[in-house]
């Protein structure tokens, strides 16, 4: 497992120096979940402790209020530079859950980070995302083009064979950069308990439950556990057969619901 880890961070980090080399203006999602910090960490690794790419994150006024005070307490305590985005104008219009799962999704979460990014003109965004997940996020590149509009096409995307990746883009071409493709759930939770990495404790188990993915209360589940520790979080993963995202609304809205999200630029 250790020589497993060590060659996924060292891909990874690779990835990172790669992207901060190549992108003027860099910018780094932060979800507060497990993925997005686990990313941040690698950073911090590639940088000899340092956080040289500001995170970003995308505040819809609907997460779960204890993702927003550890936020706030995790950027206080190691002094990291943060850009928070809403829309604002879609919060003022009443933009919501009940207007439907991916309307809400597109104007809270894809539309504010348009916002964001061309406000502060970052050129790429890195994000924690990984191929076992979810299915659209199976076909994406550690180096993906967007359009001006920052919209994905999947099926135009560059090869990357033996570890040859394509990062250098035109100044007007929008990049996401995807270090964690290659980690699987079970590997993000190992490499958690082997740097001693903090998360928020939603992830461990009171009274029977716990959350496994994180996003708007409106729109994510808890699933039945009795794991309160990341040890045994792993074990419970190596014999489950539920989904990850099982218990997030949007994917349960449509059944090409994130495909159609992340085609307009959603995370």
């Amino acid at each position: 497992m250790s020589q497993h880890l060590d060659e996924l961070e060292a891909q990874s980090i690779f990835i990172i120096r790669e992207a901060y080399a190549k992108f003027k203006r860099l910018g780094m999602l932060w979800s507060i979940g497990k993925d997005s910090t686990v990313m941040f960490w690698l950073v911090r690794k590639a940088f000899l402790g340092h956080c040289r790419i500001p995170l970003i994150h995308i505040d819809t006024t609907f997460k779960i209020p204890e993702m927003i005070a550890f936020r706030d307490r995790f950027v206080k305590e190691l002094n990291i530079p943060i850009v928070i985005g809403k829309n604002e104008a879609a919060l003022r219009e009443g933009m919501n859950f009940e207007r439907g799962r991916l309307e809400c999704c597109t104007a809270l979460k894809t539309n504010a980070l348009q916002q964001v990014i061309q406000a502060h003109s970052f050129q790429a965004i890195m994000l924690g995302i990984r191929r076992d997940e979810e299915g659209t996020r199976a076909k994406e590149r550690y180096f993906s083009p967007r359009t001006k509009d920052f919209e994905w096409d999947f099926k135009e995307q560059p090869p990357e064979l033996w570890n040859q990746f394509q990062s250098d883009y035109p100044a007007d071409i929008h990049v996401r950069v995807h270090p964690l493709l290659q980690w699987t759930e079970i590997n993000i939770w190992e490499y958690v308990q082997r740097e001693n990495i903090p998360v928020i404790d939603l992830y461990f188990a009171k009274n029977g439950r716990r959350y496994r993915s994180l996003g708007c209360a409106p729109c994510t589940g808890s699933i039945e556990s009795n794991a309160s520790s990341v040890t045994e979080i792993i074990e419970e993963l190596k014999r489950s057969k539920l989904s990850e995202r099982a218990g997030r609304a949007q994917d349960q809205a449509d059944s090409h619901a994130m495909q159609k999200l992340r085609v307009k630029g959603y995370m």
